[in-house]
């Protein structure tokens, strides 16, 4: 049995063309006519792909036979997409020509890029208390030697910075310990209400401190499958940052639903709400929030001893129990963090 050229690159799931020769389309499949355009069938190929080094490429190809790879860069509409390419030498009726198939690599080159902004946001975010310490040690050593008001002021600002560092370090430690465990879905039965009353009470002397009254709204106990410590850390998280950014004489509002059906979880579920009177947040930041390091204000963020990774660890979490997180906020009317956990 034989086949033509079309027949074979109509059978590659990527997009693929065949080139004579002479430098003529000798045929595509449908991927390749979604990328490259409709009717290229026959044309020169220079006119289709249009690339300096991708030209290059499949010159050198037609020239010696020898494979090639390049890149194609290109633009869906929705975001810039990379294609690695190869190029083979394939025997033609009309004598050696070339096939050329397209990979998508935009998901590897999306991960790299996120490797690369996660390392700088890390450097940036410890460079700047190690600037403070090194600069306050320096005056320690020199100018304020012997200043004991000076020395007792920049040691506890170095304290803080330490702590702010040491901060950073921890939920960097948690962030990739959850990562490690997301695609191992939790086994333990506990009391989420029992959590939630725990939690609160461990966090009652911050709350005291900032002036922000806590209240639970809690369902008869119930059990449901759950990482206790995990899910501990989402809802200590969640009411941290209630308690930090609503403001003094204000309310935060922990509530659990009964389990019931829950439609966003396809299945018996509940739902853990904390809901703070603060400033709320414009809609333009929500669908930001949970990645790392990013801040809504981050003079304040920082003030506050926030390190920018903490919604990014209760998306992890969540998504580990095959969950739902769902934030609604808007200026002036506080926020709601909404955490949808099967049971």
């Amino acid at each position: 049995m034989s086949f033509t050229p079309q027949a074979v690159i109509d059978a590659l799931p990527m997009p693929a063309v065949m080139i004579r020769r002479d430098e003529r389309i000798e045929g595509a499949n449908a991927a390749a006519m979604k990328l490259l355009g409709d009717g290229i069938q026959g044309r020169h190929f220079i006119t289709a792909l249009r690339q300096p080094a991708l030209l290059d490429a499949i010159e050198a190809t037609l020239r010696d036979g020898k494979p090639r790879q390049s890149r194609y860069l290109t633009n869906d509409g929705r975001q810039d997409t990379t294609f690695q390419v190869s190029c083979r030498a394939v025997p033609l009726a009309q004598g050696p020509g070339a096939l050329v198939v397209f990979e998508d690599v935009t998901h590897l080159e999306q991960a790299g890029q996120m490797r690369r902004d996660f390392v700088a946001n890390v450097s940036h975010e410890l460079r700047t208390p190690l600037t403070a310490l090194m600069g306050f040690i320096e005056t320690l050593k020199g100018p304020a030697r012997n200043d004991a008001a000076a020395r007792d002021r920049f040691l506890g600002i170095m304290e803080s910075e330490a702590g702010r560092m040491n901060r950073l370090v921890g939920d960097l430690l948690s962030l990739s310990r959850v990562e490690a465990d997301e695609r191992v879905r939790p086994t333990e039965r506990m009391d989420l209400g029992e959590l939630v009353e725990s939690t609160v009470h461990r966090l009652a002397p911050l709350a005291a401190e900032a002036g922000v009254h806590v209240n639970m709204d809690l369902p008869e106990p119930f059990e449901m499958t759950g990482d206790s410590d995990q899910l501990r850390q989402v809802l200590t998280n969640l009411l941290e940052n209630a308690i930090k950014y609503s403001g003094h004489d204000s309310e935060v509002t922990v509530r659990v639903s009964a389990p019931g059906f829950e439609p966003r979880v396809r299945g018996q579920g509940v739902t853990l709400e904390v809901r703070d009177s603060g400033p709320g947040i414009d809609p333009i930041h929500l669908p930001r929030l949970t990645e790392r390091f990013y801040r809504v204000d981050s003079h304040r963020s920082r003030e506050m001893g926030g390190t920018g990774l903490g919604l990014a660890i209760v998306k992890h979490i969540v998504n580990r129990h095959r969950g739902r997180l769902q934030i609604e906020s808007a200026l002036g009317k506080g926020s709601v963090f909404k955490v949808v956990l099967p049971v």
